[in-house]
């Protein structure tokens, strides 16, 4: 090997690094402030046993959040620093989707961090093995999709009128998540270069990004017609 394509494969080798540290910091930040969150939501729950629900779904993504922690730590970087870049972009989300009440906070849990999973998929799609599997494992579902959808078709059944305002919030969700989606990945290189295919799949163009997107809004139409809502 020459020295030359030496010094291209190190580079390629430090960015496709830093892009998967990117994104798991990400992810990291993301499970820790959905921690967060899910434990706050819970002084909202109309019951004891909907109070437990939520508790249990903080607790399972605090413990997403020290894997992708130890992860980080794993390959060398600190997982605090990793974390960094992300806090204002996903503060700035929360506070501009923060819910009014419990029916909300359980469309947002299901609705919002189900478009936001999505897109890390689709990135995560290009990550090494073992990265990308831990990607998908923090990413599945914690068991809250049966429990939220039927909180709210419980809701609505009960007060139809609800229906037509969480819709409006659904709709809300999906603009603010994808435009939150789309600034993580242009304010970071790594994120981007690994999203548009420039570290591991040459063929990925902006036709296959415009998909991507068509991809996330369908699995977002077919969340809310879960939750018994027009999107």
């Amino acid at each position: 090997m020459t020295e030359g394509m030496q010094s291209d494969s190190a580079a390629a080798d430090q960015a496709g690094r830093a892009a998967v540290i990117e994104l798991l910091g990400v992810l990291a930040y993301g499970e820790i402030t959905a921690f967060e969150r899910l434990a706050e939501d819970a002084k909202m729950a109309p019951s004891v046993d909907d109070k437990a629900a939520l508790a249990a779904m903080a607790v399972a993504e605090f413990h997403h959040f020290e894997r992708l922690r130890a992860h980080i730590a794993s390959l060398g970087a600190d997982p605090a620093e990793a974390m960094a870049p992300f806090v204002a972009p996903l503060d700035d989300f929360h506070r501009h989707t923060a819910p009014a009440d419990w029916l909300e906070g359980l469309v947002k849990a299901y609705v919002g961090d189900g478009i936001a999973a999505d897109f890390y998929r689709e990135v995560a799609k290009h990550l090494d093995p073992a990265s990308r599997a831990l990607v998908e494992e923090v990413l599945a579902d914690t068991g809250h999709a049966d429990f939220v959808v039927g909180a709210v078709r419980a809701a609505i059944d009960r007060e139809p009128r609800v229906a037509g305002r969480l819709a409006l919030w659904g709709r809300r969700l999906m603009g603010e998540a994808l435009s939150q989606a789309q600034r993580v990945a242009a304010e970071r290189d790594a994120l981007s270069a690994l999203l548009v295919g420039g570290l591991a799949v040459p063929g990925f163009d902006l036709a296959e990004i415009g998909r991507m997107f068509t991809r996330i809004t369908e699995a977002h139409t077919k969340r809310m017609a879960a939750l018994g809502l027009a999107s």
